[in-house]
């Protein structure tokens, strides 16, 4: 069983920047693949980031490349994103998502993982 936890959302500014975490606890040493999704009111669920955590290997939607970090730290087993020049259409619940399986087809699709986190809130205002 695997249960994580985020933490960091808020309220910013157009061009403000977040950091948020994802802090994971359990049977995690299986789990090899963590990624960050978002859903905004009205839409899907939409992968924004994912991390390989023993390569460190990683992956971003289009929507966020430039802007957004994926990171992980082993010993902490936590999962951290790091949002810069946030803008309205960054505004989301954004949830931490994880899975123990060592290769993924696609990494940003939410079919993929098995575990979530309960989300956390990010609004960005103009």
């Amino acid at each position: 069983q695997v249960v994580l936890v985020e933490s960091g959302g808020g309220s910013v500014q157009t061009g403000g920047s977040l950091r948020l975490s994802c802090a994971a606890s359990g049977y995690i040493a299986s789990s090899t693949s963590m990624a960050w999704f978002r859903q905004a009111p009205g839409k899907e669920r939409e992968g924004v980031a994912h991390i390989y955590t023993r390569s460190g290997s990683t992956s971003y939607a289009d929507s966020v490349k430039g802007r957004f970090t994926v990171s992980h730290d082993n010993a902490k087993n936590t999962l951290f994103l790091q949002m810069t020049t946030l803008n309205p259409e960054d505004t989301a619940m954004y949830y931490c998502a994880a899975t123990p399986r060592v290769w993924l087809r696609d990494p940003l699709f939410a079919g993929e993982y098995d575990y979530w986190g309960q989300g956390t809130q990010v609004t960005v205002s103009s």
